[in-house]
């Protein structure tokens, strides 16, 4: 899914995809940027929830950027 991180402000921080990532301790939600930065989210529950991982990444988010305020804009295409 493509995506964007938008500032409180209104500004693109940047663009990329969420991604599932299988692992050995289980699939999580991360964000890939266009320009190749990993930002790690939590694990997705076993009901495939993706709540808590959700929260994971938006501390990941803020640890990367130092803003609160952060909104993650979805764009679904066919």
């Amino acid at each position: 899914m493509e995506c964007a991180i938008i500032s409180r402000a209104g500004q693109v921080l940047a663009r990329g995809k969420l991604i599932l990532q299988a692992g050995t301790d289980g699939t999580r939600l991360n964000l890939e940027t266009r320009g190749g930065k990993l930002i790690e989210g939590g694990l997705v529950g076993e009901d495939g929830d993706l709540g808590a991982a959700s929260a994971v990444l938006f501390e990941n988010c803020f640890a990367t950027w130092r803003m609160t305020g952060l909104t993650l804009q979805v764009v679904i295409s066919s």
